[in-house]
Formats: structure tokens, C-alpha cells, sequence
């Protein structure tokens, strides 16, 4: 039987660039965080501005990756 071949195919590329691009983006999130507490832990002082800055900063991305899921089921 013959195959299509104007049907769509995946490009698995695409899913492992992807698949790459999360892995270092959470590594760096981790490696963020990881500074953060420490940074609390030797000045205690600064505990409060930094979890100001993560909460902020925690807002921004959810409402960012809510317009972007948003726009990407308007297509």
C-alpha cells in the first residue's frame, strides 16, 4: 500500500529541541532558586525583599505562559 505523501509528518527535531530548551530552563531555575536560599540563609536581612521578588516574579512568568497558551489555541 502506497503512503501519502502529502500527509503532514512529525519533525522529531523540533520535539527534542524543545525537550532541551525545558531541561535547561528548569536546571536554571533550580540553580536560581538554590542562590536565592542560600543568599536568605547568610543574610537573614534580605530574606523578605527576595521572597517579595519571587512572588512578582512567579506572577509574571504565570501570566506570561497564560497569554502564550492562550494565543496558541486562538490559531
Amino acid at each position: 500500500m502506497p503512503t501519502d505523501t502529502n500527509a503532514p509528518r512529525q519533525d522529531r527535531g523540533n520535539q527534542e529541541l524543545r525537550l532541551a530548551v525545558l531541561l535547561l530552563a528548569l536546571t536554571l531555575g533550580l540553580l536560581i532558586t538554590a542562590a536565592v536560599v542560600y543568599l536568605a540563609l547568610v543574610h537573614p536581612s534580605a530574606a523578605e525583599p527576595l521572597a517579595v521578588g519571587a512572588t512578582v516574579l512567579g506572577a509574571l512568568t504565570g501570566t506570561g505562559g497564560l497569554i502564550v497558551c492562550v494565543l496558541g489555541h486562538g490559531r
